[in-house]
C-alpha cells in the first residue's frame, strides 16, 4: 500500500476532507464579500460598543454591499479608509450623500456644506469622541470599503443594527436607556441634513 493510499484511507483525512475542499471557496468569500471587524473606541457609542455593555463589538461587514451592489447611503454604518492616514481603517455613519447640504458641527470652518458629486458626509454617533467629516470634510465613495450588515458579539445583542423601540426591548433599564438615546440622536442628525431631491 502506497503512502498516499494509506493517507486516503486515514479516518482523519476522511473526515477533514470536506473542510479541506471548502476552505478555499470560504477564504475567497470572507475576503471578497465579507469580514469580522472588532469594533474598537467609542465614537460610535451608543449604538456600538455602548458603556452598558463589558464587551468590545464584533460585527459583520458586507464588502459585496458597497463594491457590488453600490447598495449603502445614509444612515447605514460603514467601514473607510481614513482621508487623514490611509493605513487605518474608520468606522462611521454616512449622514449626506452627494448633493445634500448638511448642517456642520466644531471644528469645521463652514456652518453648511453641500455634498460634492462622488461623496458623502460621514460622523461617529458620538460626535465628541469621533475624528470624522466635521475635521476632515466630505469623504470620497471610494474609500469606503463595506457596510454593517450584523452584531456577531455580545450575545445579547447579536443581530441586524436597525431602529428599536423600548417596547421591543429588553426590560434592561440600561438598555431602554441606551435604545432613547440612539432614537435622540438620529432625529437630531436628520435635522442637520437637507436631502437632495435629486438621486445621486
Amino acid at each position: 500500500m502506497s503512502f498516499f493510499t494509506s493517507l486516503k484511507s486515514s479516518p482523519i483525512i476522511r473526515r477533514s476532507w470536506p473542510i479541506l475542499y471548502w476552505l478555499p471557496t470560504g477564504i475567497f468569500i470572507s475576503n471578497y464579500f465579507f469580514h469580522v471587524k472588532t469594533v474598537s473606541g467609542r465614537s460610535m457609542q451608543p449604538t456600538l460598543n455602548p458603556d452598558s455593555s463589558g464587551w468590545k463589538d464584533v460585527a459583520l461587514f458586507s464588502k459585496f454591499a458597497v463594491h457590488t451592489n453600490q447598495d449603502y447611503g445614509r444612515d447605514d454604518i460603514v467601514t473607510l479608509r481614513s482621508p487623514e492616514d490611509p493605513g487605518r481603517v474608520l468606522i462611521k455613519r454616512i449622514i449626506a450623500m452627494e448633493g445634500d447640504i448638511v448642517q456642520t458641527l466644531p471644528p469645521y470652518p463652514d456652518k453648511e456644506v453641500r455634498i460634492p458629486e462622488g461623496y458623502v458626509w460621514v460622523e461617529g454617533d458620538e460626535h465628541f469622541l469621533s475624528a470624522d467629516s466635521n475635521r476632515f470634510g466630505p469623504v470620497p465613495r471610494a474609500l469606503i470599503q463595506s457596510k454593517l450588515v450584523m452584531l456577531l458579539w455580545p450575545p445579547e445583542r447579536f443581530g441586524p443594527i436597525g431602529t428599536k423601540t423600548t417596547e421591543s426591548s429588553s426590560r434592561d433599564p440600561k438598555e431602554q436607556r441606551r435604545i432613547l438615546e440612539e432614537l435622540r440622536r438620529e432625529e437630531s442628525r436628520h435635522s442637520r441634513v437637507r436631502v437632495s431631491t435629486e438621486a445621486p
